[in-house]
């Protein structure tokens, strides 16, 4: 029998450590953000609704999205034991520089209308932390704007091809007088896709004030105050603004673009050249074939063509067929840190986050974003140590199994004439 005893005050106060105030309250809510998903849950609660529907939604039934997220959760992990791991090696070398983690920030467009902060809180964060920042061409900070925050560390430019050439021209003009070392040039916008939260949203550039959106807002209150009391919105590249994002899109992108508007602007280019929204293993070989510094496999994280081929599914094929040759990057979907690992031990040499980011600029501007950098660390690192490798060389595709819940069916021919007429 266990002798009882009443309780001896000393020993209760052993135990029972009462935790200090935390009185910032942006600080209480990152410090209990212990995943993306908290962040993203925060996020939404800060944010109107039609500024996080913008980040959050994808185009159509938002399929490609779905698809692109159960996929990572699909990975199967194989750990090596007695493999110690103590000390894990997160960087990489990519394009030329180093990067202390082996993602970068993914270019965003009308950032500021998440959060006022925006691409200056991006930049300074992904500087902070050693790793590059990209910056769109729709982006709501210009590019010496972004060099400024960011004046030490890596700053790449998203480049769309613009109906006036001349717009795009300069702005890699002054990408490259302001020491951009990369630049994306996008291939997947020729036009905008149906982003249907948006139109139920009524979701505009600037903002339209409707019943509903006031309604939204009261108790988002501080949203507000920041957007109505920071200077306006600066974009790297459109002169006027006014229509849903849609129209802006459909407005500026050329849908005639092609491979001789890509040899332009490589000319014109002085850094390193990737092509981004590569979407099949034929465009990667003719790309790589092309001599461009790499590419990334991007469904432009579904926002665009929906039921678009998943990137991470991808990867393993198109690594095979021009990785010793090119830098392969992939990003759509990556909300964790075992999703970069997944991607690096399946040859990718970098990845890129979007909406993850997006997510701890809603949620906390700067600070929030430094939390998303964080967070994915600690994962990566945390996984990493798990498997027993210390390093992403040692990282290899053995460690991982992709999981099939989609498999294409084969040998399936289309009807004849007369059948379909019978259909």
């Amino acid at each position: 029998m266990v002798q009882r005893q009443l309780p001896k005050i000393p020993e209760l106060m052993e135990l029972m450590q009462f935790r200090r105030p935390e009185w910032d309250a942006t600080k209480r809510r990152l410090e209990g953000a212990l995943t993306i998903a908290d962040l993203r849950r925060v996020a939404k609660r800060r944010t109107p609704k039609a500024a996080f529907d913008y980040t959050d939604g994808a185009a159509e039934g938002e399929v490609s999205l779905a698809r692109a997220r159960q996929a990572f959760e699909d990975v199967e992990f194989h750990p090596d034991i007695l493999r110690p791991a103590e000390h894990v090696d997160t960087s990489v070398e990519v394009l030329g520089g180093r990067s202390a983690l082996p993602f970068g920030i993914a270019p965003t467009g009308f950032t500021r209308l998440m959060q006022t902060e925006g691409e200056v809180a991006g930049a300074g964060a992904a500087g902070a932390a050693g790793i590059p920042f990209t910056l769109s061409t729709l982006g709501t900070t210009s590019i010496e704007g972004v060099r400024a925050a960011n004046p030490e560390g890596r700053n790449w430019f998203q480049l769309y091809v613009m109906r006036d050439r001349e717009i795009s021209y300069g702005l890699v003009k002054r990408a490259a007088a302001a020491g951009f070392d990369t630049l994306m040039f996008t291939v997947d916008t020729p036009i905008a896709g149906a982003r249907l939260r948006d139109k139920r949203n009524g979701f505009s550039i600037p903002p339209q004030l409707t019943l509903g959106t006031i309604v939204n807002a009261i108790p988002r209150r501080w949203w507000w105050v920041d957007f109505l009391t920071t200077p306006k919105l600066e974009f790297a590249s459109l002169t006027t603004t006014g229509g849903t994002v849609g129209e802006l899109l459909n407005a500026a992108m050329d849908p005639t673009i092609g491979y001789e508007d890509l040899e332009v602007i490589r000319s014109m280019w002085p850094g390193k050249i990737v092509v981004k929204g590569v979407q099949n293993v034929a465009d990667s070989v003719r790309l790589i074939d092309l001599g461009v510094d790499g590419i990334v496999l991007s469904n432009h994280g579904g926002r665009q063509l929906d039921r678009a081929p998943v990137p991470f599914r991808l990867l393993p094929e198109v690594v095979r067929e021009v990785g010793a040759d090119a830098t392969v990057m992939v990003d759509t979907g990556i909300m964790n840190g075992a999703d970069i690992v997944a991607s690096m031990a399946l040859g990718a040499s970098f990845t890129l986050i979007g909406r993850a980011y997006l997510y701890g600029l809603m949620a906390g501007g700067r600070r929030g974003v430094d939390r998303t950098i964080q967070i994915l660390r600690a994962e990566i690192e945390r996984t990493m140590t798990l498997l027993g490798v210390s390093s992403f060389a040692e990282l290899e595709p053995r460690h991982v199994t992709q999981l099939q819940r989609l498999t294409p069916v084969s040998g399936v021919t289309a009807p004849s004439p007369a059948a379909a007429m019978r259909i």
